[in-house]
Parts: structure tokens; C-alpha cells; sequence
């Protein structure tokens, strides 16, 4: 199989590195130094390249996506700080006829995460006496606060019934992968849930099995759907 990434940097060489062993061949790596204006999105470039891993930044996602949809490369979306955009995305991938898998975190261990906040939420909905907060950290040179991810947290819980305030915070110093947790609060007692990347390790697993599954499929798919059906 052979891939793009789209924003090589940390994330791109560990892709690069783990794929290796999967058969997977990084065919095209595109930057800041290569791609600042899209002149690396062409079909020439792309030519046999079975999926691209889109890693680069929220002022460059969209456009990305657009032009590499265009050539009918499917697609890896684990850019974030984009999704006021979704709508316009999901367009995009629909009439261009290719499949694409999005998530603000590729990590398994997240994706169940999502599933057991919402259980959470679902149940806590039921419960006025508690109050919900939502908070993560990560390194310094994250651009976008709060967190994709985190965001999406607090998505399912409303999506799960907890339609009550939930208090969000964010903090970024040093060089941590990245920690989101979520709480809930009464006068009785405190039940936190929290998850801890160790390294950029899981992410990197996460976006190929997407470009592994993706392969060959055709429309807009949540990561979730690759892990759970």
C-alpha cells in the first residue's frame, strides 16, 4: 500500500516508521517547504497512491482535502481545529465520489474512551445533584485549545442526554501527548474519568489502520466505525 502525509512532522515520520513493517510505503511526504501553497497537490504527485494521511494544520486542512479529493485519493483526516468546516468537508468527500475517515484522535484507547464518557453522561443526565467538567493538556505547540478530541467528549455527552453546563478548560506547556478528562461532581462525592497518552505512538497506530480500512471504500466515515462497526 502506498500513502501520503499530508504535514510531515513528528506524527508523519512516526507513521512513516510503524507503517513500514505493515507493508505500508510512504510514497509522498508533503510540508511547509514543499506544500505551503498546495504546489505539492498535484497528479503527478499522487499518482498511485492509495490513501492520504492529512496531519497538517487547521489553516490548511480544508484546502488539502478539497484538492486531494479532487484527484479521487481517499482520504485520513487527523488534522484538527477544522470542524467549524464539517459540513462543507462532508460535501466535498460525497461529491468527489471518494471515502474518508475522520477523527480528532486516532488512539484506540480514546475512541473507548468516547464510548464510556457517553455511557457516563447518559446515566448522569438522570442526576441534577452533579456537575460536569471537561479538561485536557497538552505540549506547547499544539495550536488549537481546547483539543479536537476534547471537544468531541463533550459532544457525546450531550449527545448521550446530558444537556446541563459543562465547564471546559485547557492548559499546554512542555512536550505531554496529551491528557483529557472528565468529571462529574455532587456534595456526596466525585467521579472522574480520565485518559493518558504516553506517546504519539497510539495516534500513529490508529491513522494507518484508517488508511488500511478506508482503502477501496467510498463515503464519509467516523473512526469509531472502523473500530466498532
Amino acid at each position: 500500500m502506498k500513502i501520503a502525509i499530508v504535514g510531515y512532522g513528528k506524527m508523519g515520520r512516526m507513521i512513516e516508521s510503524l507503517g513500514a513493517p505493515r507493508g505500508i510505503e510512504v510514497a509522498l511526504r508533503l510540508d511547509e517547504f514543499n506544500n505551503a501553497n498546495f504546489e505539492g497537490i498535484t497528479p503527478a504527485n499522487f499518482r498511485g497512491i492509495d490513501a492520504a494521511i492529512e496531519f497538517s494544520t487547521p489553516a490548511t486542512v480544508v484546502g488539502n482535502i478539497e484538492r486531494i479529493a479532487a484527484l479521487g485519493v481517499n482520504l485520513v483526516i487527523g488534522a484538527t481545529g477544522w470542524q467549524g468546516e464539517m459540513d462543507r468537508v462532508r460535501g466535498i468527500v460525497d461529491q468527489s465520489g471518494i471515502g474518508a475517515v475522520w477523527s480528532p484522535n486516532f488512539s484506540i484507547g480514546v475512541n473507548v474512551f468516547f464510548r464510556v464518557v457517553a455511557e457516563t453522561a447518559r446515566l448522569m443526565a438522570r442526576e441534577p445533584g452533579y456537575e460536569a467538567w471537561a479538561w485536557e493538556i497538552h505540549h506547547s505547540a499544539k495550536k488549537d485549545a481546547p483539543s479536537g478530541t476534547l471537544l468531541k467528549l463533550v459532544e457525546e455527552m450531550k449527545r448521550a442526554g446530558y444537556d446541563r453546563a459543562v465547564d471546559v478548560g485547557s492548559n499546554r506547556a512542555g512536550a505531554i501527548p496529551g491528557t483529557h478528562e472528565i468529571g462529574f461532581d455532587s456534595a456526596a462525592d466525585t467521579i472522574t474519568l480520565r485518559h493518558t497518552a504516553r506517546s504519539r505512538e497510539g495516534f500513529a497506530l490508529g491513522a494507518i489502520r484508517a488508511a488500511e480500512w478506508v482503502r477501496g471504500r467510498k463515503g464519509f466515515f467516523d473512526f469509531s466505525q472502523v473500530l466498532f462497526g
